[in-house]
C-alpha cells in the first residue's frame, strides 16, 4: 500500500463542528500544512468529508 501526502488548501473557520473534527483526525490545524497518511478506505472516507478544503496526492511507497 501507498501513502497519501494531504495539504490543507482553505480555512476551517466558519466550518460545522464535524469537518472540523475530522481535519484534526487527519491532523490538519493550519492552511498550507501537509499531513502523511496511508492510503485506505477509512482515511479516503475523511478525505471525502473534507474533499473541497485539501488537496491529495498519491505517493509511492519505496522499498
Amino acid at each position: 500500500m501507498g501513502k497519501l501526502k494531504i495539504t490543507l488548501k482553505r480555512s476551517l473557520i466558519g466550518r460545522p463542528a464535524q469537518q472540523r473534527r475530522t481535519a484534526e483526525a487527519l491532523g490538519l490545524r493550519r492552511i498550507g500544512q501537509q499531513v502523511i497518511q496511508p492510503d485506505n478506505p477509512a482515511t479516503w472516507g475523511q478525505i471525502e468529508k473534507l474533499s473541497h478544503l485539501v488537496e491529495v496526492e498519491k505517493i509511492d511507497e519505496e522499498a
